[in-house]
């Protein structure tokens, strides 16, 4: 069973900058594409950003555009958001994803991470 381990969450002031890691041991992590999604209070949860499997494509959604980046390393099995410039907008629960395309039951979620800016 694939067990994805988020860390990096915690407080921080706004204007700040956190690093979450997510790491996917036992994994063909190259195989996988990796998403970052978040969920704020009252709010539905939202892709934040992904990197394929490939590694050159990246999207990010409006909200976070210019000031998160998506990384992965494949060979240490994890991916990476950094973020800048934090707001009281992004506060919320973080979660990593790992999907394989065309295989449906490659579906992993890690376990989340709270985020909290405080203004």
């Amino acid at each position: 069973q694939v067990q994805l381990v988020e860390s990096g969450g915690g407080e921080v002031q706004a204007g700040g900058s956190l690093r979450l890691s997510c790491e996917a041991p036992g994994t063909t992590f190259s195989l996988y594409d990796t998403k970052w999604y978040r969920q704020g209070p009252g709010k539905e949860r939202e892709l934040v950003a992904h990197i394929l499997s490939g590694g050159g494509n990246t999207r990010y959604s409006d909200s976070v555009k210019g000031r998160f980046t998506i990384s992965r390393d494949n060979r240490r099995t994890t991916m990476y958001l950094q973020m800048n410039n934090l707001n009281s907008e992004d506060t919320g629960v973080y979660y990593c994803n790992l999907k394989k395309r065309w295989t449906p039951q490659a579906d992993y979620w890690g376990q989340g991470i709270q985020v909290t800016v405080s203004s």
